[in-house]
């Protein structure tokens, strides 16, 4: 059987493929000699218990308008594939639930998810952080608009955010006393809702910090995403601006306290976010700042994710 991945992402016809990570891994794949598999969005299907999904081989070319021709639809098992590549969005809705758990029958009938389905389901990407409180700021999870409050007033300087967004989407900074404290609150609590409350980092202002770990493993540089103008948020989608730098010791400790525990949860391709000295993040679903950071010094993390991916199956 020649050998095959399957990428599950968002509409290839809309990335921007000199910062789309899934096209970096699509691109490795090719090169391995790998048939590349695009997914159709919304295909993934349970038929007489086999899991499938509607594919069509690509071919791809590393240019930024002209960077993919696609094969046929044709509606296969993910059994004849050795790996899939869990590449959708946030935010983890229901139906992103319900595709995991597709994958997780093809797990049992062989093929290498990555990542792996379960550890998608259970790791939400902001309380995700929190099971390393060494590691993280002063930080409160809440629906009690009291016990919000309180924490505000405590630390005088906070930022707000759901549990379910990416990108940026709906990050506050709230100060004691801020007029807009109430509906900010009620509009992030709206249905019951969990929010998230850290005490605000200046150090922010040096950037975000993107660090990624393959198999556990941190690349030893991270993409500082910093905020522009007058904004507070570093994301790229929120303006950002994206700049490599090596990473610090404090850096090298977050990423030693997670790896090995991710590894075991079989989370083969991870970013942490880090702000200053503090863990805010640990992003499971599909992870970024690949191109930009093999575009600035040199590297192929692709490759070493391929290799971990490699490794695995050999061990199969």
């Amino acid at each position: 059987m020649h050998k095959a991945v399957a990428v599950v992402m968002d509409p290839i016809e809309g990335i921007h493929t000199e910062k789309d990570t899934s096209f970096a891994l699509m691109l490795e794949a090719q090169r391995r000699g790998y048939r590349v598999l695009y997914v159709q969005p919304g295909s993934l299907a349970i038929r007489d218990g086999k899991a499938i999904a509607t594919m069509a081989e690509v071919q791809l070319k590393d240019d930024k308008y002209q960077y993919f021709t696609k094969g046929d639809w044709q509606t296969s098992a993910l059994s004849t594939v050795q790996a899939v590549l869990m590449r959708k969005d946030p935010p983890v809705t229901d139906q992103f639930i319900h595709d995991t758990q597709i994958l997780s029958m093809a797990e049992t009938e062989g093929v290498l998810v990555v990542n792996r389905p379960q550890g998608l389901r259970d790791l939400n990407e902001k309380l995700a952080a929190l099971l390393f409180p060494q590691c993280c700021p002063p930080t409160l999870v809440s629906r009690s608009m009291a016990e919000l409050k309180a924490f505000i007033g405590e630390h005088g300087d906070v930022v707000a955010k759901p549990l379910d967004g990416m990108g940026g989407k709906s990050i506050f900074r709230i100060r004691q006393g801020d007029s807009n404290l109430n509906v900010i609150l009620e509009t992030l609590t709206a249905g019951g809702a969990l929010t998230m409350l850290q005490r605000y980092l200046p150090e922010i202002r040096d950037g975000d910090k993107r660090i990624l770990l393959v198999d556990g493993e941190p690349v030893p540089y991270c993409l500082a995403r910093i905020p522009q103008g007058d904004e507070f948020r570093g994301n790229l989608a929120a303006g950002g601006k994206g700049e490599g730098r090596p990473l610090s010791e404090r850096d090298f400790w977050i990423a030693g306290q997670l790896g090995p525990w991710l590894r075991e949860q079989g989370m083969l391709f991870v970013g942490l976010d880090v702000i200053g000295d503090y863990l805010t993040e640990v992003n499971v679903t599909s992870p970024t700042c690949v191109r930009e950071l093999d575009k600035q010094f040199g590297l192929n993390i692709a490759g070493l994710l391929f290799d971990a991916i490699e490794a695995r199956l050999d061990k199969a």
